[in-house]
């Protein structure tokens, strides 16, 4: 994401988030508990433009995103987008889904690292945002249920037949997305869905305990392994190898870098700056 901007200002407030930027670390919660945080157009659209902000600015070293109340989120609203979308047109859909897919994208392409700190319920929409980050820490309330089949859609939604199977593996990506059974934590983490499992209504803390040590780190260091897990999906062996030569050639021109041998030398952590 490139870091030049045009005469924009930044947004002041989001309507559908609340957001918290402390010390490197943004915190991005979810803020319907009422409804289980379920998704509206303006949220999906909110998320997909603060993560082109929050992209832009390098001010942010890692993310945090949470659900507010008893879940993470529970997938698109039934009434607020399902009853709505009945009466669009073709390409009025598919505005709306080609949305939903770059907010998968975002989360994906932005230069720091996203956790998903869920408890109680991930469905839908929801599954495939804490699917799309690089981190989920959950507690053992979470439950993952990737819903699409159900309401008689593919199970491919918003890049979950892309993500899943490399997550997961091809044959429990097969099972989640064309059943759409939930998969409640200890089967979550014994597959490979959960990064972490913590203790009962611990996983929002435990989330900013790692987003913080991230945004201690190396930040572009973890910029560049995110870019190069995503790119190197789709890549044979050798433009990989490649890829990862050209990178660290780059890196090894960093004041990161440097700051490590100086710290190594003289025996005291290194203070990174993340360029």
């Amino acid at each position: 994401m490139s870091p030049f901007t045009g005469s924009a200002a930044r947004t002041p407030h989001w309507e559908h988030l609340r957001v918290d930027l402390t010390d490197g670390v943004a915190t991005v919660t979810l803020a319907r508990p009422e409804k289980l945080n379920a998704l509206t157009f303006g949220a999906y659209a909110d998320l997909r433009d603060l993560l082109a902000e929050l992209s832009r600015e390098r001010s942010v070293r890692a993310l945090v995103l949470a659900g507010e109340g008893r879940g993470f989120c529970s997938g698109g609203d039934v009434d607020e987008i399902i009853g709505a979308t009945l009466g669009m047109d073709t390409a009025r859909l598919l505005d709306f889904n080609r949305m939903t897919g770059q907010v998968v994208r975002a989360i994906r392409e932005c230069p720091f690292p996203v956790i998903a700190a869920v408890h109680g319920v991930a469905a839908g929409a929801g599954a495939v945002l804490a699917l799309a980050a690089d981190f989920r820490v959950a507690d053992p309330s979470a439950r993952f249920a990737f819903l699409f089949t159900r309401v008689g859609l593919s199970g491919g939604d918003m890049g979950a037949a892309y993500l899943l199977p490399r997550v997961v593996g091809l044959g429990h990506a097969t099972r989640l997305l064309m059943l759409g059974d939930p998969v409640r934590a200890p089967e979550a983490e014994r597959i490979g869905l959960i990064s972490e499992l913590t203790e009962e209504g611990t996983a929002d803390e435990a989330a900013q305990q790692l987003a913080h040590r991230l945004a201690d780190g190396p930040a572009l260091a973890f910029a560049q392994t995110k870019a190069l897990l995503t790119a190197e999906l789709d890549m044979p062996l050798a433009a990989s190898v490649e890829l990862d030569a050209s990178t660290q050639a780059l890196l090894m021109n960093s004041a990161d870098y440097a700051e490590f041998h100086a710290a190594f030398t003289e025996k005291r952590p290194p203070k990174w700056s993340g360029r």
